[in-house]
């Protein structure tokens, strides 16, 4: 069976690795970005680039973009929408704010063309192997056609409902996470101030009520789970400039909401102070070091 001609907008970080994933499996890709190392990795890779995101999305019965927030997203849907062919299917993969998503869909039926908005999960490591798990908003039919092209980037899809139920799930999601990243932080720290090892804490908490994904999988000390950017000088497979963004957008919509949530809207607070104060550039599980340098003295 023939494969599609792909447009894919927005080739850096993420966007490359799962650009260069669509290309492995045969997938035609024509990709744009204005970043120039970003346009020759993903060239190195096998996208053929257009010179422009109109030029991209031409031939291409599927679009993707991956771009850094819904204005980004919007003001490309305005320069491509009439440039695609009828019933292109956009598939939106940034992490935007829910009535954005809901705009880029109203925008995109609105020139003749469908929609799905399928925000991602699992960093730079997870886009480069192939197994992102995909929160997707859309109609069935729409999410059917996109599914074959999630399959190859991701190994995880969740159809999460109609227009915007993607981006829903993520920004629930993410916060979920910033707020248990804060909390295994401050107890490790405090268990470093009342004498325990990294190692004895763990030990304890990985086979007890503390068991979560975050302590597991991505341990905010050196140590106990080998391939955490804690090991690694808190190099970022999830930097704090995304964590803040996110937490930014759950706190927007905890308050457009009319949601009490205390510790999602402090979340927000602590990375963007951490952000702001020596974080921008390093792993979100690094706002252990924050909490620590806040502890001394």
């Amino acid at each position: 069976m023939s494969t599609p001609v792909v447009g894919f907008i927005g080739l850096g970080h993420m966007g490359g690795p799962m650009a260069a994933n669509l290309v492995k499996a045969g997938y035609t890709v024509i990709g744009f970005d204005v970043v120039p190392a970003a346009i020759e990795a993903a060239t190195a890779s096998g996208v053929q680039m257009a010179a422009s995101a109109s030029e991209a999305v031409k031939e291409a019965p599927i679009v993707i973009t991956m771009l850094p927030s819904g204005r980004h997203v919007h003001s490309v849907l305005d320069e491509v929408l009439g440039a695609a062919a009828p019933s292109t299917l956009f598939l939106e993969c940034s992490t935007i704010d829910v009535d954005d998503a809901k705009a880029a869909h109203a925008k995109a039926r609105a020139a003749g063309h469908r929609c799905v908005d399928a925000p991602v999960s699992g960093g730079v490591g997870g886009a480069t192997a192939g197994t992102l798990t995909f929160m997707v908003g859309g109609p069935a039919d729409d999410v059917a056609t996109a599914h074959p092209l999630l399959d190859v980037m991701g190994k995880r899809i969740v159809h999460c409902g109609d227009a915007g139920a993607g981006q829903a799930a993520k920004i629930c999601n993410n916060m979920i996470l910033g707020i248990t990243m804060i909390g295994i932080s401050e107890a490790f720290v405090l268990g470093e101030k009342l004498g325990l090892t990294n190692e004895a804490l763990f030990e304890v908490a990985a086979n007890a009520s503390g068991q979560c994904w975050a302590l597991t999988s991505y341990c905010p000390v050196p140590g106990p789970v080998p391939a955490s950017p804690a090991n690694n000088n808190y190099e970022p497979g999830f930097a704090v400039e995304l964590m803040s963004k996110d937490l930014g957008l759950a706190a927007s919509a905890l308050r457009n909401a009319g949601v009490a949530g205390d510790l999602g809207l402090h979340a927000s607070e602590i990375y963007e102070r951490y952000l702001e104060e020596g974080g921008k550039g390093r792993d979100f599980s690094a706002i252990v070091t924050d909490i620590r340098r806040r502890s001394e003295g």
